[in-house]
């Protein structure tokens, strides 16, 4: 072993160039080959689902230092947070209004459709709505549908103010048969935890003023003897445990409109979902990418570039090195020794005569 170590120090020594030129060829050679290492990345893959009804419309929100509706504002926040995910992650696009979701576009890779992402999304609003109804959960559960027939089991993004219209009767509730965390995601709440006045429009999205008392129902359809959205549907009765002040039903007071935020807490913990209240979108784009949301994908890394990279670094070093051997006094002569001497000392003093 000291045999081979010294006839390498002798040979560096001698042909050091020749050695460095070699390994840089041995690199470059090695890029073509194209080698890599599989490893294990974070990705995330979201189905958005946005709600579009009408108290989506209301200007609680600001953007800029200017009053923003609840759904610009969510889409401001979404087409930020396309940025802070990494690339290989997916979003798709979908909307609520009446009683259940529709898919738009289907998860697809956010770095090379970064365009057609926010294109789409801009072109979402509350045209797009069919009904004036806003049946939050069940809503919530066709999101859960979508989700589960992907292919990819995207996680769900179900942005909403939470406003049940007609209200919910606090004694009977709509009953799914899903499975609480079966799909993951999150339920974002936007909006004012005060109340507005909800704006009107027509199927053009023309406005014409606000919502009045005497416009939509005050209470809901089964307290007046109506039968619900869906025929048959199954109910949560108040034997069940369904807790009334949650459902964030305001009487007398339905004409206007605040995030219910504790109704929507309500829906996450019975779907196995995690409640995030839209304030910013930097906290936006953290919980679209909390750790319970990744799936960890192998990724094949690739080694041409760390392998270009040391070949221009040997390159780089024969003509470095004698550079840095003269500075440092190490080459013939010892040149740089009195090169850094007079760098350090100064220029040499004249002796004083007396």
């Amino acid at each position: 072993m000291t045999v081979l170590w010294r006839w390498l120090s002798v040979s560096w020594q001698r042909d050091r160039d020749r050695w460095l030129l070699g390994a840089a060829a041995l690199a470059l050679v090695a890029s073509f080959v194209n080698p890599g290492v599989t490893v294990e990345r974070s990705l995330f893959e979201h189905v958005v689902v946005l709600d579009v009804t009408q108290s989506m419309n209301v200007t609680d929100e600001q953007l800029g230092d200017k009053p923003a509706s609840r759904l610009d504002f969510a889409k401001d926040a979404l087409r930020r947070s396309l940025l802070q995910l990494p690339c290989g992650s997916k979003v798709g696009w979908a909307i609520f209004t009446e009683y259940r979701s529709l898919l738009l576009l289907a998860p697809v890779e956010v770095c090379a459709h970064l365009g057609e992402l926010r294109a789409s999304l801009a072109q979402i609003d509350s045209r797009m709505a069919w009904s004036g109804n806003s049946e939050v959960a069940k809503g919530l559960h066709s999101g859960l549908v979508i989700a589960k027939a992907l292919e990819g089991k995207p996680s769900l993004v179900f942005v909403t103010d939470g406003h049940e219209a007609p209200p919910l009767n606090p004694r009977y509730r709509p009953s799914f048969d899903d499975k609480p965390g079966e799909v993951p995601g999150l339920i974002v709440g936007v909006g004012d935890l005060k109340p507005s006045p909800i704006p009107k429009s027509d199927p053009e999205g023309r406005p014409l003023g606000f919502w009045a008392a005497d416009d939509v129902m005050q209470t809901d359809p089964r307290s007046q003897g109506r039968g619900g959205s869906v025929s048959g549907e199954a109910l949560v009765d108040d034997r069940q445990g369904s807790v009334a002040p949650s459902l964030g039903a305001t009487p007398g007071s339905e004409h206007l409109s605040a995030q219910r935020e504790a109704y929507l807490r309500q829906l996450a913990g019975e779907q196995g979902l995690t409640y995030h209240h839209l304030q910013s979108a930097q906290a936006f784009a953290a919980a679209l990418t909390a750790p319970s949301l990744a799936k960890p994908v192998p990724v094949r890394a690739d080694g041409r570039v760390a392998l270009g990279a040391l070949a221009l670094a040997l390159l780089l070093a024969r003509h470095l090195l004698p550079l840095w051997q003269r500075l440092t006094g190490g080459g013939r002569g010892r040149v740089g020794s009195g090169l850094l001497a007079r760098i350090f000392r100064g220029p040499p003093r004249t002796p004083r005569r007396r």
